[in-house]
């Protein structure tokens, strides 16, 4: 893959939100770096990643992306989704099934002419390596090619930032390698902040710079990957891990695992 360098960008975080009885208080910033919010189901980390996109409004807090305040509770500052240039990578893709993949590909480039849309969906295509499958349908697609058209639709527009909510979930192993390949890649050719949900700790020591733990709407560690799997300082995190695996343990396993390159 390759890119151009977008320059330094910058995402800082502060929000609260009670959401359905949950409280969620967080924040946070990294610069143009893979960040991994790792946690439990329920903590806090999806609903995050909605707020961060204006897909709901947080009660309190800032965010600002690239210098630009898109949220600000005291101003009442309120910046709209469409507006924020977010690249958003749903849990289940969200492609349109009644779309080809040169369609979905191009859903959010409206703003451009028809001949300039084609070329930045053929970038994509090739970038992706989706060539030949422009005028297939999600169905007529394997799942690590709709990862792919899920991506290039997220980066077609040119996001500031990327956000990709538990993207590994329902993949095994080898898609699962080769999408970790594909946003490795993305991370050293774009250079935007871009931030991944998981829960499984494989995934978050694999693929971040800085490793954001929550628990229970809160932050409770926020470090480089090995040092807060290494030496945790917090009970809690052991037990996020794993029972029965220490932190020496689980590190020195998921360091040994190689990325084999995504196929072309």
């Amino acid at each position: 893959m390759s890119g151009t360098r977008t320059g330094d960008r910058r995402l800082e975080v502060r929000l609260a939100k009670r959401y359905d009885g949950f409280d969620l208080d967080v924040s946070w910033c990294i610069d143009d770096e893979l960040a991994v919010l790792f946690g439990y189901s329920g903590s806090g980390k999806s609903l995050t990643l909605r707020l961060i996109a204006g897909l709901v409004k947080p009660d309190a807090g800032r965010v600002v992306l690239d210098g630009e305040v898109v949220f600000d509770g005291s101003s009442q500052r309120w910046v709209p989704p469409q507006e924020r240039r977010l690249g958003f990578v749903f849990q289940d893709l969200a492609l349109f099934p009644h779309m080809t993949v040169l369609k979905n590909i191009t859903y959010g480039l409206k703003h451009l002419n028809k001949r300039e849309r084609r070329e930045r969906a053929d970038e994509y295509l090739t970038r992706f390596h989706l060539e030949g499958l422009a005028d297939r349908y999600p169905r007529e697609i394997s799942g690590g090619q709709k990862q792919r058209v899920g991506l290039a639709r997220a980066l077609a527009g040119r996001p500031r930032a990327l956000l990709l909510d538990e993207p590994f979930s329902a993949l095994d192993l080898p898609l699962k390698t080769e999408l970790w390949q594909v946003l490795l890649e993305i991370r050293e050719t774009l250079r935007i902040p871009m931030v991944v949900v998981t829960h499984d700790p494989v995934d978050a020591r694999n693929l971040s710079d800085r490793l954001i733990v929550y628990q229970a709407g809160r932050v409770l560690r926020s470090d480089s990957p090995t040092r807060a799997l290494s030496n945790p300082d917090q009970p809690e995190l052991v037990t996020l891990v794993g029972a029965g695996a220490t932190f020496d343990d689980v590190s020195e396993w998921v360091s040994g695992l190689e990325l084999v390159p995504a196929p072309s």
